[in-house]
Parts: structure tokens; C-alpha cells; sequence
């Protein structure tokens, strides 16, 4: 005989998610004053994941990057550790594994989903046959073992179709692995192919005209328009499709790091939130207030928000001030008056030393934190920034809800 569900519990603010978006939107509406918030998160583990292309790279330890989810839960906030199934926003419910809660107010940020089961036999081999990916915290350690033991052969660097986290992630394991191949005396035997399914090597043409020099002066190949379609990790074969022409091209590889498509989770695709125009079932927002068209109770950031610019930490860090603004308009019954500029980052490590900075908005306009530098070119201050500052900010301040 099957249990009943436990009934309802109520909170003012419920947020879907304990990772850095929800964190951040959590400890913020503590700080002005909310006393009843409540995350839902099913998983007793943080991670830093920005740190994890230095530790696919050999430059950082994967346990720098963890933290107990207790510790960075903000002070006074109900954490169900739980998973969150389903909402209806009618109702002002969320549904849970375990039971389901309403709310006054919701923000949702359960970040997104990995699909390595897109790619044929990507699922099968990844972490082993010298198949890897940063995008793990169990297989970026791997990326590293196989960059070591690779000394010849093909490299392949692959980034997927669609919107996914950190889009600078594939290029920069390939210019670490470089770097770390040049420094060996090993580069010359190598041949890396980095495929992208776009045809511009970036989103903002000043930095693209930057990275395609980067490339080059590691002299990798760039396949443009190209996705992975298929992988063969005992035969180490790969197959690519030029998406332009429609010809597929079998390679032999010894190494492959392999991004794997994204989406927002099943439930989140499957609701009402859900943006009905997208195959990627990311929340549907206003671009510039993050509150949902149609209940204007529900707000979304992160990478589960669907907005046309880039999923970065960077984003988050300017996101969530403006949800926890809007939201506490929301709830003494104003209009949201805070607004997203559409600003991120992207901290593009071009070496074991060197970093340029990628800042900018949704119209593409540069948007420089630090003015006085130009971080368009790869620096050693800004590699500091990467290696060390930011993940103090992150620990220290942004989960913590400090500006």
C-alpha cells in the first residue's frame, strides 16, 4: 500500500535550487528581512564548478572545489532536502519526491541537465578510452590523466548545439591542453580539432577576433558549424557533422573532451513556466525584470532562466540582485522596477599563466570591471583573478548575499 503524501507547508519565498543561483537569491532576501525563505535542494554537496577546467588541466584539486551544502545554506533559511518534481503555478504549488509545498512568492533556479546520452556512445565510454569531460566533478580529474598520457595522435574539443553553461568551457581545456603539450615539447606531434557548432568562434565579435588568434597561435584547427555526433571510445573514432553541408567526417582520436548537450530538467520542460518557443524547456522570464510573463509571483535566473545571453556565474552575480529586489516589490504588491542589463562574463584562460576577460551585455557592448586594463589581452594579474580571486568572492561573498 502506497503512503499519503504529508500535507502541504507554506513558505513565503520558496526557491528551487541550492546552487549559485538560489543560494545567492536566498541569503540576499535574508539580508533585507524575509524571515520565512526556504530552498529546495536534494543534494548534500557545493560545488565551485568554474575551478573545474583548471583541474581538468591539472592547475587545481577537485576537493578546493566542494563544500558541504550545510555550509553555505544562508542562516535561517529552511532547506528541504528534497527534489522538486513539478509546479503549478495556479495553484501556487510545487510538487516534491516526498510531498509538495506552496508559496507566496517562487524563484526558480534549478540549474540544468547534462545529456551525454544525446551523443551516440558518448554515454557509454565517457571517463575512459581517453574520453572525458570538464563538465563533471568525477571526470574532470580524468581530463587531466588523458591529457598526460596523450603524446601523439588527434585531440578533439567539442562543443554542442544549443544553449549550455560556461560556452567558453570547450575552448579553454583546449588552449590549457596546448599550452601543457607545448611546454612538454609535445605540440607538434599533436593534431587538436576544436568543433563548433557556430560560426563565429564567439559571441561578441571583439573577443571572437582575440580567440580565433589564440587558436591559431596553438595552431588547432576550427570547424566551424560542426557538432559531435557519434563516439566509438574503444575504436577512439568520432564522427562529426558539418551542419552547413550535411557531410559527416569519421576521425580517430587519442583524446576527446566532449561538452555534452544541455537542457533545463524534465520537470521544469514539461510545466507552464517552461518557455514554449525553446526545445530546451528553460524558464520563461522577461529579459531585464526575470519575472515570469504570465504569474507575476514567479521569477528565474541562473542557468535555468531563459535569457539570450550567456549562462555564466558572472550572470548570476548581477542577477541576483535584481530578483530579490523584484521580488520584494512583489511582495508588498508593486511593479518590479529592478533591472537586468543582460551583463556576463566569461574568464577565458588561454594558458597555465594567462587569462583575458570577456565582460559584456545583450547588446554585446563591452562592459569592463576593471576600465584601466585591457583584458582582451591574456594577462597574468587576470590568471590571479581566475586562480584565486574569484573563488574567495564566490565562497566569501556571493553565496553569502554580500554585493
Amino acid at each position: 500500500m502506497s503512503q499519503p503524501r504529508p500535507a502541504p507547508t507554506h513558505h513565503q519565498v520558496a526557491v528551487i535550487g541550492g546552487g549559485t543561483a538560489g543560494i545567492s537569491v536566498a541569503a540576499r532576501l535574508r539580508r533585507a528581512g524575509v524571515p520565512d525563505v526556504a530552498v529546495v535542494e536534494p543534494s548534500d554537496r557545493h560545488y565551485y564548478q568554474p575551478l573545474w577546467t583548471l583541474v581538468g588541466a591539472g592547475l587545481a584539486d577537485i576537493r578546493s572545489t566542494e563544500r558541504p551544502e550545510a555550509r553555505v545554506m544562508p542562516k535561517g533559511v529552511t532547506w528541504i532536502r528534497d527534489q522538486a518534481t513539478g509546479i503549478d503555478p495556479d495553484m501556487r504549488t510545487v510538487t516534491l519526491n516526498r510531498g509538495t509545498l506552496t508559496y507566496d512568492q517562487l524563484v526558480v533556479a534549478p540549474g540544468l541537465q547534462l545529456h551525454f546520452d544525446a551523443v551516440t556512445g558518448l554515454a557509454e565510454t565517457i571517463g575512459q578510452h581517453g574520453v572525458s569531460s570538464n563538465y563533471r566533478a568525477d571526470l574532470a580529474p580524468r581530463t587531466w590523466e588523458f591529457i598526460q598520457q596523450t603524446s601523439s595522435g588527434t585531440a578533439l574539443f567539442t562543443m554542442p548545439p544549443g544553449p549550455i553553461k560556461c560556452a567558453g568551457a570547450p575552448q579553454k581545456i583546449a588552449y590549457l591542453a596546448a599550452d601543457w603539450w607545448r611546454r612538454h615539447g609535445r605540440l607538434n606531434q599533436i593534431r587538436m580539432i576544436l568543433v563548433l557548432p557556430t560560426a563565429a568562434m564567439f559571441s561578441q565579435p571583439d573577443w571572437a577576433k582575440v580567440l580565433t588568434g589564440i587558436a591559431a597561435g596553438y595552431d588547432i584547427e576550427v570547424r566551424h558549424d560542426t557538432q559531435l555526433i557519434e563516439v566509438d571510445g574503444p575504436a577512439h573514432r568520432a564522427v562529426l557533422l558539418d551542419t552547413a553541408s550535411g557531410i559527416k567526417e569519421t576521425i580517430d582520436f587519442a583524446m576527446l573532451h566532449a561538452t555534452p548537450p544541455q537542457s533545463a530538467p524534465d520537470w521544469l520542460k514539461t510545466s507552464p513556466l517552461a518557455n514554449p518557443a525553446s526545445p530546451y524547456g528553460y524558464a520563461q522570464v522577461d529579459q531585464y525584470t526575470l519575472q515570469h510573463p504570465t504569474w507575476p509571483n514567479v521569477f528565474a535566473l541562473g542557468d535555468a532562466a531563459n535569457l539570450p545571453n550567456s549562462k555564466t556565474g558572472a550572470a548570476i552575480r548581477k542577477q541576483a540582485p535584481v530578483v530579490t529586489a523584484n521580488v520584494l516589490a512583489a511582495q508588498q504588491g508593486r511593479p518590479p522596477t529592478a533591472r537586468y542589463d543582460g551583463y556576463t562574463s566569461c574568464p577565458v584562460v588561454t594558458a597555465h599563466n594567462r587569462m583575458l576577460l570577456a565582460e559584456f551585455d545583450y547588446t554585446l557592448t563591452p562592459r569592463p570591471t576593471f576600465p584601466m586594463l585591457n583584458t582582451m589581452k591574456p594577462r597574468y594579474d587576470m590568471w590571479l583573478l581566475k586562480r584565486y580571486g574569484l573563488p574567495a568572492l564566490y565562497w566569501h561573498g556571493l553565496l553569502r548575499g554580500r554585493a
